[in-house]
């Protein structure tokens, strides 16, 4: 742990030779995992990662410097050198660290890290049965699960001095499915911050169930047809296409260098009336949420678009300067090695008024895509291709025979314009977003939508 006169001087140094802000980011992550093929444990893992990042800005321009040897004499000569790449004259600032301010977690019984790790394979081995059992056409099954216990400190030559701890733990479990020379796979990902209490209130029976009916349901499914369709999509993890092909371009990462399609268009329309998107750091316990952000800024509820207009984006320090906007509490870092970066958190379009059941009665013919799989995005344009993991037809206003190959292809800002409904069962759902920070956790989230037409890409025998 570094002590505070480290860290002060180091925030000096790196202000010797220019720059007019310095921060300094000390980690010490704690992790552990284990895995299991068909319910035998495969694996087991723990580690500890420690290191400091030091960041000198100087008006637009950044020096971002890491080392995992955290020796004063080290950082010092570390920051220095950061200073002197910025080719700007001393500034000679001064600054007092505020007194520090803690925001760990607390709320919780068991640390997961300090749980056995037979016990842990106990709940994979329970869980592969479980899924394995479903049906005769499940060939295989996997099962992870990993846990966190995250210590860092952030400092900066603005006189913030903060302290948090946050743990995390996440359970995987998947499902294949055989028939004849098919295969598919059901995939089911839950995650919890907080104490290992809440691992144990998952029902991993369900989770596990849940995982092998979508293989078993899609192996047996016939092939998807391709077209324009009207698409409805389910609530929960459907929120990726927003996510990726929306959410990153809100991000000051591409909005503060113009590479966004959103660039310049704040207080316009982008999406049709009844759309509000959030972007939510604070919700209580959810996977995406965080007390302070890896910049030092305390987070807040962001409204990216309210009945269609757009009204914010998601910045950080850096993206701000770029901007001339505040930052948002938006700066997130994967760890030490990464210099922060604006961030989604728990993402999602908001309820609206209609049931699930009221959007498909009112869907004459379509494709419903129960669960989203992955895909690519351009950001700069917002262009996307999706596979979905499940999905069905639906015919005069009824859930009918699954399909399987779907592939939702479009363009965020035109699927924007193109949802004419949104349920009221709103639903989150965890993953992990990757970026030029790294990869963090983050939710994903809508209730169910439907898209007035997109194109569907399938393939017929």
């Amino acid at each position: 742990m570094l002590n505070r006169s480290t860290v002060e001087r180091v925030l000096i140094a790196a202000l010797t030779s220019g720059g007019d802000f310095s921060e300094i980011f000390y980690e010490e992550t704690k992790t552990s995992g284990i895995s299991a093929v068909n319910g035998i444990v495969e694996k087991a893992t723990s580690g500890i990662d420690l290191g400091v990042g030091i960041r000198v800005l100087n008006g637009t321009s950044s020096i971002y410097v890491f080392s995992n040897d955290i020796r004063e004499e080290n950082l010092i000569r570390l920051a220095q050198e950061a200073s002197a790449e910025l080719y700007s004259a001393p500034q000679g600032i001064s600054f007092l660290l505020s007194r520090r301010r803690d925001y760990a977690v607390r709320d919780y019984s068991v640390n997961p890290l300090a749980i056995r790790q037979d016990r842990k394979a106990e709940l994979l081995r329970h869980s592969s049965n479980h899924a394995m059992n479903f049906s005769n056409l499940i060939t295989q099954t996997s099962a992870s699960y990993s846990d966190s216990e995250r210590n860092i400190i952030i400092a900066n030559s603005e006189g913030n001095y903060v302290t948090d701890r946050v743990l995390r733990a996440r359970v995987a479990i998947q499902s294949v499915a055989t028939l004849k020379q098919e295969k598919q796979t059901g995939y089911k990902a839950p995650g919890i911050v907080g104490g290992f209490e809440r691992i144990e209130q998952l029902n991993l029976e369900e989770i596990a169930s849940d995982a092998s009916r979508i293989a078993d349901t899609m192996v047996k499914a016939k092939p998807c047809p391709s077209g324009r369709f009207p698409v409805v999509i389910g609530n929960g993890f459907g929120g990726v296409i927003f996510h990726e092909a929306c959410g990153h371009a809100l991000e000051a990462t591409s909005v503060g260098i113009k590479a966004s399609v959103f660039t310049d268009m704040l207080g316009k329309k982008i999406a049709s009336d009844i759309v509000t998107a959030i972007d939510d750091p604070t919700l209580d316990g959810e996977w995406g949420s965080y007390r302070i952000d890896d910049e030092s800024v305390l987070p807040r509820r962001n409204l990216l678009i309210k009945n269609g207009i757009l009204t914010g984006f998601l910045v950080d320090r850096l993206g701000g300067r770029r901007m001339n906007a505040d930052p948002t509490g938006s700066g997130r870092r994967q760890s030490y090695r990464y210099a922060p970066t604006s961030r989604m958190s728990n993402t999602f379009i908001d309820s609206g008024k209609d049931t699930h059941d009221q959007i498909i009665a009112d869907t004459e013919l379509g494709i419903y895509a129960a669960k989203m799989g992955g895909g690519s995005v351009d950001p700069s344009t917002g262009e996307f291709n999706f596979a979905v993991t499940e999905a069905y037809m639906i015919r005069n206003g009824t859930i009918m025979e699954p399909v399987r190959g779907a592939t939702l292809i479009g363009k965020g800002s035109e699927v924007l314009m193109n949802i004419d409904r949104v349920g009221n069962d709103l639903e989150l759902e965890q993953g992990v977003c990757g970026s030029v920070s790294g990869n963090v956790p983050a939710n994903v989230g809508q209730p169910t939508i439907r898209v007035s037409e997109m194109t569907v890409g399938g393939y017929e025998e």
